[in-house]
């Protein structure tokens, strides 16, 4: 039962309206001055105050100061026969939730009150039924064949309540969501094994890596206006839907799309990828002395600016005035915020911004990460967090002060794994837990989308009988030495490289600046 603290001088003359409410459901506690208030407060929780602004004594504003020290997200509705604005000034610059003008009548009251109290709850329950009858839907398409665009909405479908129902709270329904995007990633595991090779050999491919600069970027460069392609490392759907409302108050927002990272989803083939706008066995063979092979010493993206001049020479763009930056550390991206303003006189800026990528791998090698983010939930709070106070914002409320526009998206996402699988394999085999190449694997086929020809699939070859293997759903490779140690270090940590709906199914945004 809600309980309400209902504090006026004259309060035996609201009698019928407290019989009201009560007969509504809602327990009301009458007091008669802002001191027996605070009396009550002191030993009894309520949900909400009402409070009369002209009682003899203490008033109703210093009663509101001093209920809002001592606890200051009660919610207080004013009820005042005053309407001087400096008054209602003060009271609402005192964080008042609601004001009601005397005389005041019993559907008033009841309306002010489901504003205040019972929104919260009659959201939650709504949110609750309209995913009971979305969750019919979404099974329904999760048994059907879906196709690339479809795959792309049920995914943002999938998105959306999970971001509702964490905002709601409703454990079992978070749950049952958690178990139907499971089933969703086993599904999507199969489509991708049934239709990959023919998409990388271009047969009814929808948009993927190595297309991303020619079919996105390019054509705002039209325009004549400046524009900026920025790359977050290993962003998620989830982290841009977190991250959009902050944007949003100095852009609109153009497109909100997907596309498919290429196999494997790791930053050392799909962002060569997009910059270079070819599949990894192309740039090995057109830059041979600048690709890194797996095993490879040395910065496996190094020669990203190398690679993203080249593409613009073969598209016919390679007169126009561009940039590249890389920021892989906090303080670099200060120094950058200054340089925004220069970059307007280019027709495309690039900027690479790493830490989303360190903070997952941070999160595997550091207890205090590990502990801040411990589900998906908590990555998302994390990354917006860190967004509202980082570098990246002030550079984008820099560009905002342009007339510009910019494309936001990544290379790959990640997935929090928790379901092991063993794989032997010799020294030579790469350490990513979501994909391995190499000449001598063994492995659970079930739980791998195996590729024994790299070379049908663009993927550099490094012996005659290199193959690669990619985990499916949340599994995680594991060697046999030492297993369980590994087990147990690795399982509940965001990893990529594989094949699922996070990593694969990737934001690209086109944002226009807000004309002032």
């Amino acid at each position: 039962m809600i309980s309400i603290l209902w504090v006026d001088d004259e309060i035996e003359l609201l009698k019928p309206h407290i019989i009201f409410l009560e007969e509504k459901g809602y327990e009301i506690t009458p007091v008669n001055s802002g001191n027996e208030a605070l009396e009550f407060l002191e030993n009894k929780n309520f949900e909400l105050v009402f409070l009369d602004e002209n009682m003899p004594g203490l008033s109703g504003l210093e009663t509101l100061s001093l209920i809002k020290k001592k606890q200051p997200n009660l919610s207080v509705i004013m009820i005042t026969k005053n309407e001087e604005e400096s008054i209602m000034e003060e009271a609402i610059g005192s964080k008042i939730s609601d004001y009601l003008i005397k005389p005041v009548n019993p559907n008033q009251i009841l309306l002010s009150i489901k504003k205040n109290i019972d929104t919260s709850r009659l959201v939650d329950e709504k949110t609750t039924r309209d995913y009971q009858m979305e969750f019919r839907n979404i099974s329904l398409s999760l048994s059907s064949h879906l196709n690339k665009h479809e795959w792309r909405e049920i995914f943002k479908k999938i998105t959306y309540w999970e971001l509702e129902l964490e905002k709601s709270g409703d454990k079992s329904m978070e749950d049952i969501l958690s178990m139907q995007k499971t089933e969703a990633n086993t599904q999507f595991f199969k489509f991708i094994k049934n239709n990959y090779k023919n998409w990388i050999n271009g047969e009814n491919s929808p948009l993927l890596s190595h297309n991303l600069v020619r079919k996105k970027v390019i054509p705002l460069m039209e325009d004549r206006i400046p524009t900026y392609l920025i790359i977050i490392d290993n962003l998620r759907y989830d982290q841009w839907k977190i991250i959009e409302p902050i944007i949003i108050k100095d852009f609109d927002v153009l497109k909100d799309e997907m596309y498919y990272s290429i196999l494997p989803t790791s930053t050392q083939y799909s962002r060569n990828t997009i910059f270079a706008g070819l599949l990894p066995s192309e740039i090995q063979k057109r830059f041979p002395d600048q690709w890194k092979n797996d095993e490879d010493e040395g910065g496996k993206n190094m020669f990203e600016e190398d690679f993203f001049s080249d593409q613009l020479e073969r598209l016919g763009k390679g007169d126009t005035k561009h940039s590249y930056t890389k920021i892989t550390n906090i303080d670099f991206g200060r120094k950058v915020v200054n340089r925004i303003p220069n970059m307007k006189s280019n027709d495309i800026n690039v900027i690479v911004y790493n830490f989303v990528d360190m903070l997952s791998h941070a999160r595997t090698d550091m207890k205090v990460i590990k502990e801040l983010a411990d589900d998906d939930a908590a990555y998302r709070s994390l990354t917006s967090s860190w967004f509202e106070h980082s570098p990246l914002l002030d550079i984008m409320k820099q560009i905002a002060k342009q007339n510009a526009k910019i494309v936001i998206t990544t290379d790959h996402g990640t997935i929090n794994v928790n379901k092991p699988s063993k794989v032997i394999g010799d020294r030579n085999v790469n350490s990513n837990l979501r994909y391995k190449q190499g000449k001598n694997l063994s492995y659970k086929e079930d739980d791998v989308l195996t590729i024994n020809r790299p070379e049908e699939y663009f993927l550099p070859k490094q012996n005659v009988s290199s193959k690669y293997i990619f985990a499916k759903e949340d599994m995680y490779f594991v060697y046999q030495n030492n297993y369980n140690q590994f087990v147990n270090l690795y399982k509940n940590t965001y990893q990529h490289g594989g094949i699922s709906l996070e990593e694969m199914l990737i934001p690209v945004v086109t944002l226009a600046t807000k004309q002032k």
